[in-house]
C-alpha cells in the first residue's frame, strides 16, 4: 500500500457523497418505500456513523466488513467508513456463517456492521472469526431497549460526528470486494480510491447518459460491484435518485419503477427475465429512458422482448470486480449493438490473447476466438496478501479476464463464454452461451442455463435446465428437439431438466456448478 501520508495528491470515494450534499443538499439521494432522504441528511448520517466507527477503534486503514442489504444504512456505512480512511468491505448478503467467517479472517476486518436481519449468520461469523459487531436497523424489545449487539445509531448519537472526510493517497485501497470463488477460495480484489473514482467519471463523461434528477432503480446488490460503482457511486456523483430494493423480484421492482416513474433501470439478464415475467401480470410500465445490462450475457430474445415490452434500449456492457467494474459499453448517444458488448471505456484497452499461453499476452488477430485482456485505470490493485494469484491475473500490465471473446474490425466485443463453462464435447467446443441463445427464443421458456457434465464417451455432454413461463407446459423432449433443429448435433443439449427456479448468486448469476453438481451423474442417453 502507497504511504497514506504523501503529500502530492490526494483523493477519497467519499467525496462523491459529501460534493453532492454541498452541490446538491435539498435533492432526494435515496427512496425506500415510503422514506425520501435528502443528500443533506444522508451526508450528515454518514459523519455521524463515521463518529461513532470512530468511538468504537476504526481508524485509517482499517478493514470494516458490512453485511447490509440495499437500504440507506448501505450508503450510510460505506462512505462513513470511507471517510474515516478506512477500508469497506462488503459482505455478500446471502453468506452462511462459516462463509463469513473466511471473508472476516482473509480481509483482516476488525469490526462487522451487520444489518439486524442478517445478525443469525452474521453475529455467528463474527463470533467463529474473533471479530466485534455493531448492528444497525436494530429491533428493540416493548420498552425500546436494543436486542442484541451494540447498534451504530445509538453510537452515533453518543458520538461526536465528523466534520468532514479524511484524505488519501489516490492508490490506497478504498474497497475489498470478494470474488464468486467459482474456483477454490474467494479472493479479495483491492479497488483504489482512484481507480473507483475515475470509473464513475468515465460513466459520467462518455459511456452513461445520467443526469441530476434521474430516477435509478437500486435493485442490484450495493455489496457487489455492479449496484456499488454504477448504481451508487455514479448516481450519487451526479446527482440521482436511487429507489432502493432491499429484496429483489420482478412483481415489486416493476411496480417500484411505475410508482417512482424510473428512468434508468440497470440489472443482470435474471432480472430482465423477472420483469418481462412481471409484465405478464401488469400492464403498467415506467418511463424507462433506457436500461444497462452486465454481470452475464443477455440473450438476445430476451433482450428484444425487454425493449419491445418496455419501449426502451439496452445497453450492455461488461466488466469484472477487478475491473471495477466497467471494461466496455454500448455507448449511450450510440446506437448500441444487439449481442455485443460494445467497445472499450475511456482510457480502458481491451484486446484479444491467446488463452494458452499464461506467462505472456499474446494478441489475436480481430475476430479469433481468445481471452479478453483488459488493461487501464480501472484495474484493481491486486487481490490481497496473494501476490502470486495477481501476478497470473496480471500479466505484462493486461488483467486476465478468463472469459473469451472476439472483437471485429469496428472495435465491438462480443463474449463468446467464461473459458471454465465452454463444454468440449467429442473434441469439438460448445459455447454454452450459443444454445441458451436458442432456447430463450422458444416461447415457454423463461430462464434457461447450459452446461457440461462428464461423458464416458464423449469427455463431456451438453445439459440445460431451463424454468418456463407462468402457466407453461412443455416436455423436456420438445425443448430437446427444438434446440436440435436449430444448431449443430454436436450443441445441442441431451436432456433439459424443467425446474421451479435456477440457482441464482448473491449478483443474480445462475450457479453453474451447482447445477454440474445436482445433475453430473445422471449421464444422458446418446442421441
Amino acid at each position: 500500500m502507497t504511504d497514506s501520508h504523501d503529500t502530492r495528491a490526494t483523493a477519497s470515494v467519499a467525496a462523491i457523497l459529501a460534493e453532492s450534499a454541498a452541490r446538491y443538499p435539498d435533492d432526494v439521494a435515496v427512496i425506500v418505500g415510503d422514506q425520501r432522504t435528502t443528500y443533506a441528511e444522508l451526508w450528515s448520517q454518514t459523519l455521524a456513523y463515521a463518529g461513532a466507527l470512530r468511538a468504537r477503534g476504526v481508524t485509517e486503514g482499517a478493514k470494516v466488513a458490512m453485511l447490509v442489504p440495499n437500504v440507506a444504512d448501505f450508503p450510510r456505512v460505506y462512505y462513513a467508513t470511507l471517510a474515516l480512511g478506512a477500508v469497506a468491505v462488503p459482505v455478500h448478503a446471502l453468506l452462511k456463517r462459516r462463509e463469513i467467517e473466511y471473508v472476516l479472517r482473509d480481509s483482516g476486518a476488525t469490526l462487522l456492521v451487520c444489518a439486524a436481519p442478517l445478525l443469525g449468520e452474521g453475529a455467528a461469523g463474527a463470533e467463529l472469526a474473533g471479530v466485534d459487531v455493531v448492528t444497525v436497523l436494530a429491533p428493540t424489545t416493548d420498552d425500546g431497549s436494543a436486542v442484541g449487539p451494540d447498534r451504530l445509531e445509538a453510537l452515533a448519537a453518543q458520538s461526536e460526528p465528523l466534520d468532514t472526510y479524511v484524505p488519501r493517497h489516490p492508490f490506497d485501497t478504498a474497497t475489498i470486494l470478494y470474488t464468486s470463488g467459482t474456483t477454490g477460495q474467494p479472493k479479495g480484489a483491492e479497488g483504489s480510491h482512484f481507480s473507483l473514482l475515475e470509473q464513475v467519471n468515465t460513466n459520467l463523461m462518455t459511456t452513461f447518459d445520467m443526469h441530476r434528477g434521474d430516477v435509478l432503480l437500486g435493485a442490484l446488490p450495493l455489496f457487489h460491484t455492479f449496484g456499488q460503482t454504477c448504481t451508487m457511486n455514479t448516481g450519487f456523483r451526479v446527482g440521482a435518485t436511487l429507489v432502493m430494493l432491499p429484496k429483489f423480484d420482478g412483481d415489486s421492482a416493476l411496480a417500484a419503477m411505475v410508482e417512482h416513474d424510473c428512468g434508468i433501470f440497470m440489472g443482470v439478464p435474471t432480472m430482465y427475465m423477472a420483469l418481462l415475467d412481471a409484465a405478464t401480470r401488469s400492464e403498467a410500465r415506467p418511463s424507462l429512458r433506457y436500461a444497462i445490462s452486465g454481470g452475464a450475457s443477455l440473450p438476445l430474445a430476451v433482450l428484444e422482448r425487454f425493449e419491445q415490452v418496455f419501449d426502451a434500449p439496452i445497453h450492455e456492457g461488461y466488466g469484472l470486480t477487478e475491473t471495477s467494474p466497467v471494461a466496455t459499453f454500448n455507448h449511450v448517444g450510440r446506437a448500441p449493438r444487439p449481442g455485443t458488448i460494445g467497445t472499450p471505456v475511456w482510457g480502458v484497452d481491451v484486446e484479444i490473447a491467446d488463452p494458452e499461453t499464461h506467462d505472456a499476452i499474446v494478441m489475436l488477430p480481430h475476430g479469433e476466438i481468445g481471452e479478453l485482456v483488459i488493461r487501464g485505470h480501472n484495474l484493481m490493485n491486486g487481490y490481497l496478501d496473494r501476490p502470486e494469484d495477481t501476478a497470473a491475473a496480471i500479466v505484462d500490465g493486461w488483467f486476465r479476464t478468463g472469459d473469451l471473446g472476439t472483437k471485429d474490425d469496428d472495435g465491438y466485443l462480443t463474449i463468446v463464454d467464461r473459458t471454465k463453462d465452454m463444454i468440449i464435447r467429442n473434441g469439438y467446443n460448445v459455447y454454452p452461451r450459443q444454445v441458451e441463445e436458442v432456447l430463450a427464443t422458444h416461447p415457454d421458456v423463461a430462464m434457461a442455463a447450459v452446461f457440461g457434465v462428464p461423458h464416458e464417451v464423449h469427455g463431456q455432454e451438453v445439459a440445460a435446465a431451463v424454468v418456463l413461463r407462468s402457466g407453461a407446459v412443455v416436455e423436456p423432449q420438445v425443448l430437446v428437439d427444438f434446440v436440435a433443429a436449430e444448431i449443430a448435433a454436436y450443441k445441442y443439449p441431451r436432456v433439459v431438466h424443467v425446474l421451479d427456479a435456477l440457482p441464482l448468486g448473491p449478483s443474480g448469476k445462475v450457479l453453474k456448478r451447482e447445477l454440474v453438481e445436482r445433475f453430473g451423474a445422471e449421464t444422458p442417453a446418446v442421441r
